[in-house]
């Protein structure tokens, strides 16, 4: 493929999540503070069509079922950002964020190509391909409302934070669906999501136990995926392993109770101009 372009697609971290309530279609209006990272996955726009993934995940992360469940097809947010764009283009990802991990990878990839197409239109027709795609066409820094489409930007914060990534996804759709279904105090919780998608996955509470170990806090759930998060760099954990320099992050993989693990320290980055 002769590429055109070579694009950025960061993964975006929701620092808090508040669930605010329910609308008459189902949708769960949110208010949350995202930021955008400085890992994530390249995308690779090329003259033709179709979608190919290439897989920068690697064998180390063990990411179960890998990324054949990754679309190609029309189903993919890829797909519909062009066709919202009126646009064909064949496009290659390097993916680096697993699906169901809570750090929008499919959603950045789709504001990615709607951004270098300027094909979005209103944040109202963005946000009608995910929850998280107006944030990912800004970047930066922002609290998102209702469902998403609604953004308050934020000045750049310089951040820096380190990510446990699970070799295992959740899904969203199950997560809210779960949280609906259970009556809890939400008062204290920095993400109203996180007893519910423990309930869809047991082994999150396992992840989430290994990254308060090694980091001495109390982490956050990103989103409504597998990952949990940290403030600060690597320099804060206690991890005999040395640290991979990644584009932008530094990584590194361990087993620990027979379980692989990904450990992520990327700073934020400011919005896209």
């Amino acid at each position: 493929m002769k590429a055109l372009e070579s694009l950025f697609s960061p993964a975006k971290l929701t620092k808090y999540l508040r669930v605010t309530g329910v609308r008459s279609d189902g949708m769960h209006e949110l208010e949350s503070e995202m930021v955008a990272l400085s890992f994530g996955d390249t995308i690779e726009l090329g003259d033709g069509d179709g979608i190919e993934i290439v897989d920068e995940i690697g064998s180390l992360a063990r990411l179960e079922g890998g990324l054949k469940d990754v679309p190609t097809d029309g189903s993919n947010l890829i797909s519909k950002a062009l066709t919202l764009a009126g646009h064909k283009a064949l496009v290659r990802v390097h993916k680096r964020i697993p699906p169901g991990a809570g750090l929008g990878g499919g959603s950045s990839n789709a504001a990615t190509v709607l951004r270098y197409f300027k094909g979005w239109g209103s944040m109202e027709r963005a946000v009608s391909l995910g929850a998280d795609v107006p944030f990912c066409i800004r970047g930066g820094r922002a609290i998102a409302r209702g469902v998403g489409e609604v953004l308050q930007p934020l000045p750049h914060r310089p951040e820096s934070f380190v990510l446990l990534l699970s070799p295992f996804g959740v899904s969203t759709r199950e997560v809210y669906m779960k949280f609906d279904a259970l009556d809890g105090d939400l008062e204290e919780a920095t993400n109203h999501l996180d007893s519910a998608a423990q309930a869809c996955e047991p082994r999150l509470a396992i992840s989430k136990d290994v990254l308060r170990k090694v980091s001495g806090v109390e982490p956050i759930l990103a989103g409504s995926g597998s990952t949990y998060f940290v403030q600060g760099t690597f320099a804060n954990l206690e991890l005999d392993s040395r640290p991979i320099l990644g584009e932008g992050f530094r990584y590194l993989d361990a087993v620990i109770d027979k379980t692989s693990y990904r450990f992520i320290e990327a700073s934020t980055l400011p919005a896209f101009s």
